[in-house]
């Protein structure tokens, strides 16, 4: 580290706004406290100067093993706080390069905020930086009796606000008479000083967030349900730093996952736990399927709470919470949540209209998920389209963000020239594509749980084992199973749908889906899994 920076923090009791703020406790530690921790990161404790009125700051600095100027008629009266205390510089500039003024009343600031500051200051070789917020609103000026605008339009040039935080000095230019370099420091997110109760409030809320990593796969072979459940639940959480963690070879769900602005960080090496780690996360929700006993070892040795989606590997006895919504298998064991009361619904389909029952089908949907590697969509359509458009029923195709046949199912739908066909490519509203549906064909993945709460009988057909495994999709809820997706024949599909489409069979399905209700359930979900961010079991 060297003597070639020092920083110096001025804690001046005289000018809180809140008594006695800077040795009152925010998140458990006093902001001057806070501030010693913070500078500590940077320099070690002979290179941090305080510069005080108070002789309890004195004796906190004294125990900490910094540097103190105490005098207790300090009192800073103007916003230029280099002439404050511009006696300190001079004094310290005689054995440090540049000097750092750090606000012991900023107590978001972090350590790699300093340091980060003071190497942009050098690169740039500037005389000067100041920590700045950009002006977003529009700001006007007073002209005589009336206002003028001083920013607002696209043309005028940007404004920005001292946020107080930092400030770093070349020592010579304390000397330097005439112009200096001065460049900003933009610290939008953590630039609040505390001016009031109410930043009080808002700064100790922030640092008793906690950090939730979600870890997550989305790639063709699995599909995106993944991916929509992981965001969903994210989106519940506001009071928490979020990360998504994405395994190398999901690509798609980091573009999915990017798209929504969250932070998103992708697996480099072979050792999946060891940088999830580096993270330090607090909580680490696992939507990977099955977990491997040595990934949830390293988790749990480090201390980090976890909870499992779709987990029946050998790591999942070592999860704090298992949420296995898709299978109806039971255990004897708490922290294992089997079966759809634990499904968690997308808050899109809460102001859905339920679909009322239809003697005559109308409308029919075609959905096989996120990705349908194999286009059992067009399969689908091809089997069914002839009979509707004898009958006069809308064929409504919906493929997700992940389907690799987009161009090719586009061309096959204009070819066929039908006004009774459309085809939704990646929506974001697919409770919008169910309102209205008198019948769907899909996968058994978690539409079927979106089209039992609208009510929509369907045909089921399964990707692969694993989604066979999903046994919500059966005849006692509402549903026409029909196997895995390659030992089911077009003249099966085709028998299956004909049936379906005669009111008695599908008012029987209809009327068992009636019943069914997830509303609640994800609020539910979100509660267990903040249970555990507190310590709580669940």
């Amino acid at each position: 580290m060297g003597a070639r920076r020092c920083i110096v923090i001025p804690a001046i009791k005289k000018n809180a706004v809140i008594p006695d703020q800077l040795v009152k406790r925010m998140a458990g530690v006093t902001l001057i406290e806070r501030a010693l921790q913070t500078a500590r990161g940077v320099m070690s404790g002979e290179h941090i100067v305080v510069v005080t009125d108070s002789q309890e700051i004195t004796l906190i600095c004294e125990r900490a093993g910094v540097g103190c100027r105490y005098n207790p008629d300090l009192r800073f009266t103007s916003l230029n706080i280099v002439r404050e205390l511009r006696g300190v510089l001079e004094e310290l500039a005689r054995d440090y390069d540049d000097l750092i003024i750090y606000r012991a009343g900023c107590p978001l600031l972090t350590w790699v905020d300093i340091d980060d500051a003071w190497r942009c200051f050098n690169a740039a070789d500037a005389d000067g930086l100041v920590t700045v917020k950009s002006v977003r609103q529009r700001v006007w000026g007073r002209c005589g009796d009336t206002l003028d605008s001083l920013l607002g339009g696209e043309d005028q040039t940007p404004v920005y606000v001292e946020s107080k935080a930092l400030i770093i000095l070349r020592s010579a230019a304390l000397a330097e008479i005439g112009p200096q370099r001065i460049i900003p420091y933009f610290l939008n997110d953590r630039a609040i000083e505390i001016n009031s109760y109410q930043d009080w409030w808002i700064c100790e809320h922030l640092l008793r967030r906690r950090h939730v990593v979600f870890v997550v796969v989305g790639y063709p072979a699995i599909g995106m349900g993944h991916i929509y459940r992981a965001l969903m639940l994210a989106h519940e959480i506001t009071e928490h730093r979020i990360t998504f963690f994405c395994t190398r070879e999901s690509e798609l769900a980091v573009s999915s996952i990017a798209a929504r602005d969250y932070r998103t960080v992708v697996q480099q090496g072979p050792d999946l736990a060891a940088e999830v780690l580096t993270l330090e996360p607090d909580l680490v929700v696992n939507d990977i399927l099955n977990t491997g006993a040595a990934y949830m070892r390293a988790l749990r040795a480090a201390g980090v709470r976890t909870v499992n989606f779709e987990d029946e590997g050998e790591g999942a006895p070592l999860a704090d919470l298992v949420i296995n919504a898709l299978y109806e298998q039971r255990v004897d064991d708490p922290r294992f949540c089997y079966g759809p009361r634990f499904f968690c619904l997308r808050d899109e389909f809460a102001g859905a209209r339920r679909n009322d029952f239809r003697p005559e089908a109308r409308t029919v949907l075609i959905t096989f998920g996120g990705t349908d590697v194999d286009d059992f969509t067009r399969r689908t359509l091809d089997c069914i389209e002839p009979v509707c458009r004898e009958r006069g029923i809308r064929i409504r195709v919906v493929a997700g963000p992940g389907y690799a046949h987009k161009e090719a199912m586009e061309a096959h739908v204009a070819a066929l020239g039908s006004s009774l066909v459309e085809f939704t490519y990646a929506t974001n509203v697919m409770s919008r594509m169910m309102e209205g549906a008198d019948l769907a064909v899909c996968s058994a993945g978690r539409t079927v749980y979106e089209l039992a709460h609208m009510r929509v009988p369907a045909i089921v057909v399964a990707h692969h084992e694993r989604e066979a495994r999903h046994t919500f999709a059966r005849a006692h809820n509402g549903f026409a199973y029909l196997g895995i997706m390659d030992a089911i024949s077009d003249d099966r599909l085709r028998s299956a749908f004909l049936e379906l489409l005669e009111p008695e069979a599908r008012r029987r399905l209809f009327d068992r889906q009636n019943g069914f209700t997830f509303a609640r359930n994800k609020a539910q979900v979100i509660k267990r899994m903040l249970a555990l961010l507190e310590g709580e079991g669940v």
